[in-house]
């Protein structure tokens, strides 16, 4: 967007404060929380789209990312009653849901023998019976078996329970698993970080200084990371920029984030169903908000699978510049709360398709962004895109 763009957009503001926040978004310079709060109350969805896309497209032009990945959930069964999850069961009825063997884990892993798969994401419930070492076993037997698979696994949901329970430092913990093989760590189990919300819907695990510090911790071990939000529940505006604030403000310190991606919550089968879900016009505004605010993130994800595909597209008008992977059909995380992809899985040829229509430029990138392949190129795009899950 051009200084004269900017301005015939800006010509229909009645809002001054608005507009000196899209001057200094469109000089390069920091907003505030306050101001944050305004965009979200104040600013219509086509004009915030406009200044997210901007903003997006001075850091990265028309590319969109993605990768071939694939999800490894060794349990559902965990000992935390998130009210917004569906996707856990409790340790009491451990019938309801499943536990992978190390060797059914590993069978899953073989599965993409031969295939250009380059990351294996690891998350699941927190299970009083996986250990530590299990898991330090788990990443060893995958490192043996593919060296060259990235491994990124295990929110710090997880990962403070494994400590805990291992009567091991944070320092210690994140040392051990990266010695294992533990190359990065997904963005899960943020949620909100306001501690008033999270006494409401997830009152019984790590709280956002803990998640914060393991994080911090994987950063200066040389680790990267994800960061994510849960937001369409009880949460406000306030709340959403806060949580925003908190992860600019350590990616300010530690430059160790990839990514952030909002996650929409989705109400079905868990105790918040009677929450309304956010409309398109709110996710989107989200998105918005999120790109023009993480000023030091350099990369906003959407997650297809949540979203669904038409939607993922629809955000990368919204400053959205990465549809994270292929993902395959294993992931039930979001599909049993109801989200849109019931099987998540794409082909490449899809997920370039997808991104072509809207006119981006498809990339395929590793974990931590160095480019694969360009599929900018229709001819390419027809000869070397193998239409395989993953």
């Amino acid at each position: 967007m051009t200084n004269i763009e900017f301005e015939q957009l800006n010509i229909t503001l009645t809002d001054q404060s608005l507009r000196k926040i899209g001057e200094k978004v469109i000089a390069g310079e920091r907003i505030t929380p306050e101001e944050g709060v305004i965009l979200f109350e104040k600013g219509s969805l086509s004009w915030l789209g406009s200044l997210a896309n901007h903003v997006r497209e001075k850091l990265h032009g028309q590319k969109t990312y993605f990768n071939r990945n694939f999800h490894i959930e060794p349990t559902n069964v965990c000992v935390f009653s998130c009210k917004f999850c569906s996707y856990s069961r409790l340790y009491a009825h451990k019938e309801e849901g499943w536990e992978l063997t190390t060797e059914q884990m590993l069978n899953i892993v073989r599965k993409y023998d031969g295939q250009p798969v380059t990351e294996v994401h690891i998350v699941g419930g927190v299970h009083p019976k996986l250990t530590l070492e299990f898991f330090a076993d788990l990443l060893r037997k995958i490192k043996s078996h593919r060296p060259d698979l990235h491994i990124k696994g295990f929110t710090p949901v997880e990962l403070d329970y494994m400590f805990r329970k291992a009567k091991v430092s944070v320092e210690e913990g994140m040392k051990y698993l990266l010695d294992a093989g533990l190359q990065s760590l997904p963005g899960g189990g943020a949620e909100i970080f306001s501690a008033d919300i999270r006494e409401q819907i997830c009152a019984d695990k790590v709280d956002a200084e803990g998640w914060l510090k393991i994080h911090e911790v994987a950063h200066a071990l040389g680790m990267h990371s994800n960061a994510t939000m849960l937001y369409g529940h009880i949460e406000s505006y306030h709340h959403r920029i806060d949580h925003m604030e908190r992860l600019r403000n350590l990616q300010d310190k530690t430059r160790g984030f990839n990514t952030f991606i909002p996650l929409k919550f989705r109400n079905k089968d868990n105790e918040m169903s009677h929450i309304k879900e956010s409309t398109i016009v709110e996710d989107m505004k989200m998105y918005a908000v999120a790109r023009i605010y993480m000023d030091n993130f350099p990369h906003l994800k959407a997650y297809w699978p949540m979203l669904g595909r038409n939607s993922a597209q629809l955000t990368l008008s919204f400053g959205v510049n990465d549809l994270d992977g292929t993902i395959d059909d294993s992931t039930k995380i979001y599909s049993m709360a109801g989200s849109e992809e019931q099987s998540p899985s794409m082909t490449t040829a899809e997920l370039v398709s997808l991104i072509r229509q809207v006119k981006r430029q498809p990339v395929e990138r590793d974990t931590l962004y160095n480019v694969i392949n360009d599929y900018s190129d229709s001819v390419i795009v027809d000869q070397q895109v193998n239409p395989i899950h993953n």
